[in-house]
């Protein structure tokens, strides 16, 4: 069975690995997933995000979970913009998160930044995920 929306799963996995204070979270590798994770790395969320090689010949991104006390850092992952209903905004438009406590993830045509990278571009894209 295919899967319909990998953003979706990846933001499931990380969540459910964080709820069960896991390390690390494993999952197929993609670029959009690869550059997703490198993203959450640059803004502090994550540890490390690398793409390695399987058993069985494909590759797998590892993500290393960051805590802080004992908590994951990431309070909050939702997927924003969805296969059924995908939400695209302008450079004006771009959503923050929590008075600047969070980062939205969009997708623009320079490639995945975050929303504070898009309005300096001054580009806008699709909203991927918020970030708190």
């Amino acid at each position: 069975m295919s899967m319909q929306d990998p953003v979706a799963d990846m933001l499931t996995r990380i969540r459910n690995a964080q709820a069960r204070n896991k390390p690390s979270v494993q999952m197929p590798a993609s670029k959009l997933r690869k550059s997703i994770a490198d993203l959450l790395v640059a803004e502090g969320y994550l540890t490390s995000a690398e793409v390695s090689e399987a058993e069985n010949g494909k590759k797998v991104l590892d993500i290393e979970l960051k805590y802080y006390q004992g908590k994951g850092v990431i309070e909050q992952l939702k997927r924003y913009s969805r296969p059924g209903l995908r939400q695209y905004r302008g450079k004006d438009e771009l959503p923050s998160v929590q008075k600047g406590l969070g980062v939205a993830i969009i997708s623009t045509s320079r490639g995945i930044m975050s929303d504070r990278a898009a309005r300096e571009a001054g580009i806008g894209g699709e909203v991927i995920a918020l970030v708190a």
